[in-house]
């Protein structure tokens, strides 16, 4: 099977990894997206993953109980490191090489992020985990998702989710609501659809970078989207 994409970036939320907890990790979801990374992988694809800490921490959270904005953004990308270490070790416990680097610098944990050894590593046949998000507060992991795909030259920005697309409202609480298939930039940001935040849909608009949106916890899907079946909406020009 010849895959529709070279080089790939993989968001997944920290809640994806909850499995059916109220917080944490689940050890079968862990396994299981694991395993869905590694049939992509086997297909020669290149993969980047970046991970959100929703299940552990987040800043929003947090400024809302007292603690700082600033303090509660960088409690946060901590908590996305913590998701990389635990998904690195289930990969490579499957045979899967991998990297991880850290927007935030910890030695003894991941490497720094570069962008060049980054590249070399995905060209190497490596999955390159990034944790910490962009390094920087006021920035969410969608955003840092799209920035780390534009600076390694990833083809596409694929978000795994719950549901199978975007939808004109939340399928999960309306038995009504419509899926699109395709969807441009201009479009979710004028219908105020929830795919990523302003500033991610700027930033992949403004440097021509597609956008694909699929049912992550249905086992096998992302091999699907990968091998050309539509299972996911796009956003794209």
């Amino acid at each position: 099977m010849t895959p529709r994409y070279r080089r790939i970036l993989l968001k997944l939320s920290g809640e994806s990894l909850m499995g059916k907890q109220e917080y944490g990790i689940d050890p079968d979801a862990l396994i299981a997206f694991a395993e869905d990374v590694k049939e992509a992988f086997d297909l020669g694809v290149q993969i980047a993953i970046v991970f959100g800490g929703g299940n552990i921490f987040r800043g929003v959270q947090a400024a809302a109980s007292g603690i700082d904005k600033v303090s509660g953004d960088h409690m946060g990308m901590l908590a996305t490191v913590i998701n990389c270490i635990a998904f690195q070790d289930v990969l490579e416990s499957h045979g899967v090489p991998t990297r991880l680097q850290s927007a935030i610098r910890m030695e003894q944990v991941a490497e720094g992020f570069i962008r060049r050894r980054a590249i070399r590593h995905l060209e190497k046949g490596r999955i390159v985990l990034f944790g910490a998000g962009t390094g920087s507060p006021y920035f969410t992991t969608d955003t840092a998702a799209v920035l780390r795909a534009v600076e390694i030259e990833a083809e596409v920005v694929i978000k795994g989710t719950r549901v199978d697309g975007v939808y004109d409202k939340d399928p999960e609480k309306h038995a009504d609501a419509v899926r699109f298939d395709t969807l441009t930039y201009a479009e979710v940001l004028r219908r105020g659809l929830r795919v990523m935040d302003l500033t991610a849909i700027t930033m992949a608009q403004e440097n021509h970078k597609p956008i694909m949106v699929f049912d992550m916890n249905q086992r096998g899907n992302l091999k699907r989207l990968l091998t050309g079946e539509n299972v996911a909406t796009v956003v794209q020009e």
